[in-house]
């Protein structure tokens, strides 16, 4: 019996896991979009019952000081600073982390900033809670492919705008990895190398975990001295 295969048999189907609805970039937005109506309904829960925040007690602590005090301020730049990281970081990397930027900054920081200028509805009703959460998923995921789309994943990409040099870790051990960082921006090239330290200096001048200003330093420059992306 021959075990010879036909070369040409299925040659016009797609192999396993590949296509489709789900693996599809236009459904990225989508899943952003449903996780985020979920953790923004669930700070909803908290603002109303104390329960259900989908974050670190630590985190939640910081919305509820400002519902006590009134000032939103410490939640905002907290929860918005991650989500602005975050989005950065998403298109290099091509992963996106849920506890920085969905539970933290779709959770705490943009509920935090609502509050801060006087905004109560869509955290007071559920029925609310659940479509403002969902619009704000389906723009940080829409901003997410449209980054990513005029970077690393352009026909005409020259650099890999330092994804190469990118790593992290949880906040706590984050603060920890800057000189794996500085290490890794010195092996990529001499300029990014550069800018990586000099991001580090500032940030430890302004006493600031310096894996940041590490990691900010070394993109800036990979952005004027770009890598040949392989």
């Amino acid at each position: 019996m021959s075990t010879e295969v036909d070369a040409t048999e299925g040659a016009g189907e797609p192999a396993p896991h590949t296509g489709g609805f789900w693996l599809s970039e236009w459904a990225f937005p989508i899943f952003v979009a449903c996780l985020a109506s979920s953790v923004f309904a669930g700070t909803h829960l908290f603002y109303l019952y104390h329960t259900g925040a989908f974050n670190d007690v630590a985190v939640v602590s910081l919305l509820s000081q400002g519902m006590t005090t009134g000032s939103y301020s410490a939640a905002a730049a907290f929860g918005a600073g991650f989500l602005f990281a975050r989005v950065i970081e998403g298109p290099m990397v091509g992963i996106l982390d849920i506890g920085g930027s969905l539970q933290t900054g779709v959770g705490i920081g943009i509920p935090a900033l609502l509050l801060s200028a006087g905004i109560t509805a869509p955290l007071e009703h559920f029925w609310l809670a659940l479509p403002v959460g969902a619009l704000c998923g389906l723009v940080i995921g829409s901003l997410i492919l449209a980054v990513r789309k005029v970077t690393v994943n352009s026909d005409r990409v020259r650099s890999t705008f330092g994804a190469d040099v990118m790593m992290g870790a949880g906040n706590a051990s984050g603060r920890y990895l800057g000189p794996l960082v500085l290490v890794a921006a010195a092996t990529a090239s001499i300029p990014v190398g550069l800018g990586s330290v000099l991001g580090a200096g500032l940030f430890y001048w302004w006493k600031k975990p310096i894996t940041g200003g590490a990691i900010l330093g070394a993109m800036v420059m990979g952005f004027f001295f770009p890598i040949a992306a392989k």
